[in-house]
């Protein structure tokens, strides 16, 4: 017989200056059970975590915590009934410690003040339940993406939860820390916690998930047990059709010039890299996280020093050296964290979108802003951005921001495009979109640079993939040889490797 739910959404409902959100959405956390939230972004999945956390109340429908409505339910009643979340979008501190963000807002005390030995000794348990090995003193500004997420899902750790829900929380996680994370959600589920489970890496919902929930334009189109489910499955009840057109046909590139060429090159963890980028191609840099493509990006685009004995970028000799001159030679990066290094939140989509734009301008004049106002609607119909463009872009969903990050590059006409993870937490359907864009992109003559932890975006969207491992390029696999397979094996040395000329 099934346990009762911890938490239940019975009917609920959200509209937002007049447009539904969600609509008669019910959905059961019950203890034991590792359930998944599916959908594409804009969904409204996040609307109804923040509606199981207190954070929003429901116009409609009701919230029960052990089978009790709690009528406008809070964040602090929330804590209460015992229910944890951690947002994709982290909600740390960067200048205290890695043991205050943990224990922040739930600090022991002694006497009326915090009880720092008693935090730096329940901190530690869970940052040993979930792999942090780093001193606790650290201040988390400090830290890469991956490690912060680690100290987020501590943070909510600490509080002993009933419910935890996790939205995408293996995102900017290596292999390692994804099985650890892994590893722990089944003993918690195994002590009798309800977990609700949001990812859009469907390969980690068959293996982790037992239930799953999936949301289409604020509406539950399916809530089922996972038994019997594949992959494909999962994709046809989030997009309503057959996951086999996910990347674009793919077309052999032959005879191209070479855009970019360094040899011996170095840059942060970067050991001798040689590398060249041809005109016309989409070019994966593949291994598990940490191996140094991050390095590779920022070192190519001048935003990390390096040296090399011998460089050229599109007929100019030597390495960039700075972002001005890299731009000025036609590259353009997006960022692995859109949030923090791609966009201007609390600005407008438009504005966002022509800020590298800005430099190019010719005046302030009401002709030039009418220019920019109508180029930005241009994007956005392109990239299938809808809506009011005088918007803030945090208003967005995550895959929507993503394309703006996309989409602000595209008045330059950059020759070069580097893109660090550029489908990390983005939907199916935003993912397909933005796979055809870069092909389109490619197949203009110019170059796409593309570093995943996603290997079957390596596989099926790449021309070429270099395979990365302690700062060097182990592998270079054409298009045919690039399997999943070869991919792993040259990431974890589990078999030599062909190094392709």
């Amino acid at each position: 017989m099934a346990s009762a739910p911890i938490v239940e959404a019975r009917g609920v409902s959200k509209s937002f200056f007049g447009n539904r959100v969600l609509s008669e959405v019910s959905i059961a956390l019950v203890p034991g059970r590792i359930h998944a939230l599916l959908g594409e972004n804009g969904a409204g999945k996040s609307t109804l975590i923040n509606l199981l956390s207190g954070a929003l109340v429901p116009d409609s429908g009701t919230i029960e915590i052990d089978g009790r409505s709690v009528r406008s339910l809070t964040p602090r009643d929330a804590r209460r009934g015992g229910i944890a979340v951690v947002q994709q979008e982290l909600g740390l501190t960067s200048e205290v410690s890695i043991a205050e963000n943990i224990g922040l807002g739930a600090y022991p005390r002694r006497f009326g003040i915090i009880d720092y030995p008693a935090l730096a000794r329940r901190a530690r348990a869970v940052c040993d339940l979930v792999g942090i090995r780093e001193d606790l003193s650290t201040p988390v500004a400090g830290l890469p993406l991956g490690r912060r997420q680690l100290v987020e899902i501590a943070k909510a750790l600490f509080r002993e939860p009933r419910v935890l829900i996790l939205d995408e929380p293996t995102s900017s996680l290596t292999a390692h820390e994804a099985d650890t994370l892994t590893r722990l959600l089944q003993r918690l589920r195994q002590s009798g916690t309800a977990i609700l489970y949001i990812s859009h890496r469907l390969n980690e919902v068959m293996r982790l998930c037992d239930h799953v929930t999936v949301l289409k334009d604020g509406a539950v189109t399916a809530d089922r047990s996972l038994d019997g489910v594949d992959s494909a499955g999962l994709v046809r009840l989030m997009v309503g059709r057959d996951p086999g057109d996910l990347f674009p046909r793919w077309t052999p590139v032959e005879g191209r010039e070479t855009l970019v060429a360094v040899e011996g090159f170095s840059a942060g963890m970067l050991r001798d890299i040689d590398l060249e980028i041809r005109r016309g191609e989409v070019l994966g840099i593949g291994g598990l996280v940490g191996q140094g493509q991050e390095d590779l990006l920022l070192g190519l685009y001048g935003a990390l020093p390096g040296k090399a004995r011998r460089a050229a970028f599109d007929g100019a000799a030597g390495l960039p050296g700075s972002v001005t001159r890299a731009n000025a030679l036609g590259l353009a990066y997006v960022p692995a964290d859109r949030k923090r290094e791609g966009l201007h939140l609390t600005h407008t989509i438009a504005w966002n979108m022509m800020i590298p734009s800005f430099g190019r301008a010719r005046g302030l004049s009401l002709r030039h802003r009418a220019d920019e106002r109508a180029l930005a609607t241009a994007l956005a119909d392109q990239l299938s951005i809808r809506g009011d463009l005088t918007r803030q872009v945090q208003a967005l969903s995550g895959g929507n921001q993503q394309k703006v990050a996309l989409a602000k590059w595209m008045p330059s006409d950059p020759p070069i495009l580097l893109l660090n993870d550029p489908t990390r937490g983005v939907d199916v359907e935003t993912k397909r979109e933005i796979y055809v864009l870069l092909r389109r992109f490619a197949s203009e003559g110019r170059a796409v640079v593309l570093s995943s932890s996603d290997t079957p975006e390596l596989v099926h969207l790449c021309d070429r993939v270099a395979v990365m491992r302690e700062g060097r390029i182990v592998a270079n696999l054409p298009h045919g040889e690039a399997t999943e397979e070869a991919i792993v094996a040259a990431a974890m040395a589990a078999e030599p490797a062909r190094v392709a000329a």
